[in-house]
């Protein structure tokens, strides 16, 4: 069973990334991260966290590796996803259980950030952003361009 969740919070360790092979296919890469989703609550002229808690975040992405370069420890994000229980066994063999959050986007909020930079596009990336330009521009002049109506029928 799972719930849908949104949830904003702070990144509280470094992230972690794992590759798992499957088979011929290219493997399957997850970045996990541990966030602290805190509730904070005014209280005189300040803020008070109340009822704050740790979930671990995970995410599955082709894009996995390079994300865990960008997430910091401390960094404030935005998780979309789904809450699913997830039971294990610690060190000792006593069952445990907990909640994770299958990440579906992970957002980087601006608290903190200093700065942003963006990487070049490929050739490919920027071929197919021409083409749908392209697509768009004609849509737009086709659906800009007046249509003729045809006059209706004359009425007996």
């Amino acid at each position: 069973m799972s719930t849908f969740f949104v949830g904003e919070g702070n990144i509280g360790s470094a992230p972690e990334f794992q590759e798992f092979p499957s088979g011929n296919d290219e493997p399957r890469r997850l970045l996990r991260l541990n966030v602290y989703f805190d509730n904070p609550v005014p209280r005189e002229g300040s803020y008070e966290d109340r009822g704050g808690y740790w979930a671990p975040a995970e995410l599955w992405h082709r894009e996995a590796e390079h994300w865990s370069t960008l997430y910091q420890k401390g960094m404030r994000v935005l998780v979309e996803g789904r809450t699913v229980r997830d039971e294990w066994e610690d060190s000792e063999d006593n069952a445990r259980v907990t909640f994770k959050i299958e990440a579906r986007r992970v957002g980087i909020l601006p608290h903190r950030v200093q700065s942003v930079v963006m990487r070049e596009r490929s050739s490919e990336q920027a071929a197919s952003a021409s083409r749908a330009g392209q697509n768009t521009e004609q849509a737009n002049s086709t659906a800009s361009k007046p249509r003729k109506r045809k006059a209706p029928p004359p009425s007996d």
